[in-house]
């Protein structure tokens, strides 16, 4: 049995599979108050709990605090706000709250769902945190005096104060005589990322924003821009962003219907005034090729974490640099939060645009990258044999380019990813690794 329950971005799983049954839900609960007394050193710790706009959203709630509320942990409910906003409201008030609660399932589709748990003070949990927390949840349900309880207080005003946060950073009416169209996934962002847009003076076009408890990333959002570039192209937009359901990533669209993912973010990011002094970005083993020559270019260096926005959290925070991401669109800006911020990041983004006159977001040129996704039942150890030695074979062929292959951390997906100058190399490659890894696999 896995002893840490946590995946590359908190735990996920479909509801009605572990823990998303009631029974385990109420034990997580009592498990999150344990750790969370113990973690803070108080018989009083106060959490933050948001959600998104997924159907079960209010059962997963309910069945958590059942089991919470049976401690003397104190809640604060903010109700559906994007997952970046708890970071955000924890830093507002890192004297007053000590955790944060978001349930969410991201960009995963609405039968899913997931719980992230926050530090105030270090933001994404350690691995040891996650053990302390999944070894408290294994272990014997515990039992309940019923003599002490918990408290859980409405802030009807979070949304606004989270709203200033961000408006902080920027000139007001920096937005003026721009039209951008947003895509808000019918997500966390539906109601939040138009006000703040607006509130800088854009002329705002929102599409994907009418949740309705099953429609959240439903063929919309960041992992589907497809809409988006057609809105962008109808309105003659000056730009367009698309969130995910919980609002930390972003993938943006230029003023030519253009897809801008992670990697051209952080390369516009990186000639912002905040960052033009940054002499490394902090990428993942996904990042393209083509960005760390465009940084070298600019004598700034690439470095590469594992993939999962918490990696590159990490190596910020450990090395003091400043900015970081994922080809996804997670895009960590460490003086503002450490952690990603889709409305911020677009936001910044638009800002390095107007600062260099750069109209159409012009970036790099992409290496070719063949990405494979092959659904399995079960995840292999991929340095045993037989996947080793297939894996090594073909990183052998791969003269001139980069090979990487690994789980997805939120999904019962490997994902194989080849990348090399000559397009028709990295496809071949791509297409034979994928089929006979997939011969070996139990795939779905």
């Amino acid at each position: 049995m896995n002893n840490n329950l946590f995946g590359t971005d908190g735990i996920r799983n479909r509801v009605g599979q572990e823990p998303f049954t009631q029974k385990q839900l109420q034990q997580l609960g009592s498990a999150i108050a344990s750790w969370a007394q113990t973690r803070y050193n108080s018989a009083h710790p106060v959490g933050v709990i948001a959600s998104d706009t997924r159907i079960s959203c209010s059962f997963v709630k309910a069945s958590l605090l059942s089991g919470m509320l049976l401690s003397t942990v104190k809640l604060i409910d903010v109700d559906i706000l994007p997952t970046p906003a708890v970071f955000a409201l924890l830093k507002q008030h890192d004297t007053t709250f000590n955790f944060g609660i978001v349930i969410s399932a991201s960009h995963n589709p609405y039968a899913d769902n997931g719980i992230k748990l926050i530090d105030g003070r270090t933001g994404k949990l350690t691995e040891m945190d996650e053990i302390a927390l999944s070894s408290l949840y294994y272990q014997t349900t515990p039992t309940h005096t019923y003599t002490q309880f918990s408290t859980v207080t409405q802030w009807p005003h979070a949304s606004q104060e989270y709203s200033a946060a961000i408006t902080h950073y920027f000139k007001p009416n920096m937005l003026k005589n721009r039209t951008i169209v947003l895509d808000c996934a019918h997500g966390a962002t539906s109601t939040v990322a138009p006000s703040l847009f607006n509130l800088l003076g854009g002329r705002t076009i929102v599409i994907n924003n009418t949740p309705n408890g099953t429609n959240i990333n439903d063929k919309c959002g960041a992992l589907y821009p497809e809409s988006l570039q057609l809105a962008v192209k109808k309105h003659k937009a000056d730009m367009g962003f698309a969130f995910d359901g919980d609002g930390d990533r972003v993938i943006a669209v230029n003023n030519k219907g253009e897809i801008k993912n992670g990697d051209d973010i952080l390369a516009l990011l990186a000639t912002h005034h905040r960052y033009v002094e940054q002499k490394t970005i902090v990428g993942t083993i996904m990042s393209n090729e083509g960005l760390a020559d465009h940084l070298r270019l600019q004598n700034k260096h690439l470095v590469r974490t594992a993939v999962g926005d918490k990696h590159i959290s990490a190596y910020l925070q450990r090395d003091h640099l400043l900015l970081g991401g994922e080809q996804s669109g997670h895009i960590i800006m460490n003086d503002y939060l450490p952690a990603g911020d889709g409305i911020f990041t677009a936001l910044s983004m638009l800002e390095a645009m107007i600062e260099t006159n750069n109209k159409e977001c012009a970036t790099f040129i992409h290496y070719p990258q063949i990405l494979i996704n092959i659904p399995v039942l079960t995840k292999q150890d991929l340095s045993h044999k037989p996947y080793a030695d297939i894996i090594a074979d073909y990183a052998e062929q791969l003269t001139n380019g980069r090979l990487e292959v690994r789980y997805s951390g939120t999904e019962n997906l490997l994902r194989v990813m080849v990348e090399s100058k000559d397009k028709e190399l990295a496809l071949s490659i791509g297409n034979q690794l994928a089929y006979n890894l997939k011969k070996k696999l139990s795939t779905l």
